[in-house]
């Protein structure tokens, strides 16, 4: 039953990719990885489609010629060792043919070594943030596409990008023909980061760093997304990757290099409300919202903060909770103590909220305390 099921798939699978012009339904491959997958699976279908027919073939040539209207008596016998030999060394013999080549590109899969450079992601929930190990700056890669877009309250009429949910606001960018590894880790939940034109899929597990690679040898965009169920918001964190040429990365990379330099915060600056509460609106619209609402409104397992006990308590208990997360929120300790301060300051200030701010010294204290 497995060998028939399979089979079928197969054949509907290739019918399904005739009609859509691509014969076995994969992205056209760009690294050299997936595209010893699609040889791969190319020649297990064969395989399946091969047995099948051999298979069901001969069964059903038995059954016709042997039939009992033809003048056929069943013969009883108890064994044949020939045939218990046969049936034993054919199946190994087949799971050998498919063993030994699905070895060889998981052992390639797994060869990080000899990177160009690295490059972190960090699985959130719902967006990716990379960080370029080697050239020293990071960014977050969040959905470009408007919420109220995607929705339909936005539209006004005008036609959706074709790609309005695999669009991000700062893609990867990665030089042509470069090995690249990428090291995935998670701030909360299970992700997994995946790009089917390179063959890659990584699962991005909390409290663990595990890796793959691609080396993209064709300019171009290339798109994938969290292959993780991962939450609600699950179907809304995409992944882009740029592939330029080495003289663009270079201009990229040096621009990059640049910004981050610039935004870089003094830790000595001493913050006024206004400049505070501007920032913290900022990094609440780009960090909290999705949860808890550009109102404060909250939904499902995350509380509203308008008019909440925690925005309008104790500071500390706000600290520590934003800090190293509770129930459903996860940590964000990975901000800024800029970031983290002016996020607090806007959530305790806003919807009629009329608690005191929070000061990025505030936060250190309560880093170095463990608080």
């Amino acid at each position: 039953m497995h060998w028939f099921l399979s089979a079928v798939m197969a054949v509907l699978v290739t019918a399904n990719a005739k009609a859509s012009g691509e014969f076995w339904t994969f992205q056209p491959p760009v690294t050299g990885i997936a595209q010893q997958i699609e040889s791969l699976h190319s020649w297990l279908m064969l395989l399946i489609l091969l047995i099948f027919i051999l298979v069901f073939g001969f069964m059903f040539y038995a059954i016709l010629r042997h039939r009992k209207s033809l003048g056929h008596v069943a013969k009883p016998f108890h064994e044949n060792t020939l045939v218990e030999i046969l049936w034993t060394l054919i199946p190994a013999l087949i799971l050998l043919g498919m063993a030994w080549p699905a070895a060889s590109v998981i052992l390639a899969q797994k060869n990080t070594h000899d990177a160009d450079f690295t490059i972190k992601a960090t699985g959130h929930q719902w967006y990716w943030a990379y960080d370029y190990l080697d050239h020293g700056f990071g960014f977050k890669s969040k959905l470009a596409t408007p919420r109220g877009q995607i929705e339909n309250y936005q539209s006004q009429g005008e036609a959706k990008n074709p790609h309005y949910l695999l669009e991000v606001d700062q893609p990867l960018v990665v030089p042509v023909g470069k090995k690249i590894r990428i090291l995935t880790t998670s701030n909360d939940v299970i992700h997994s980061w995946g790009v089917p034109a390179f063959g890659v899929k990584q699962d991005a597990i909390p409290g663990f760093i595990r890796d793959t690679w691609f080396k993209a040898e064709k300019i171009g965009t290339y798109r994938g997304q969290c292959a993780e169920l991962c939450g609600k918001d699950h179907g809304f964190m995409p992944i882009v990757v740029n592939v330029v040429s080495q003289a663009d990365f270079d201009l990229w990379l040096a621009q990059q290099q640049a910004r981050a330099k610039a935004s870089r915060d003094d830790p000595n600056k001493v913050w006024t409300r206004d400049e505070l509460l501007q920032r913290g609106k900022q990094a609440y619209e780009a960090n909290c919202a999705a949860c808890h609402k550009a109102d404060g409104a909250g939904g499902g397992a995350y509380p509203a903060l308008a008019g909440s006990k925690i925005a309008n308590g104790a500071k500390a208990e706000h600290i520590r909770i934003v800090l190293h997360g509770k129930n459903a929120m996860p940590s964000w300790g990975t901000l800024s103590d800029v970031e983290l301060a002016a996020a607090i300051s806007y959530e305790r200030t806003a919807w009629g909220n009329r608690a005191d701010l929070v000061m990025p010294a505030e936060i250190r204290a309560a880093r170095t305390k463990g608080e």
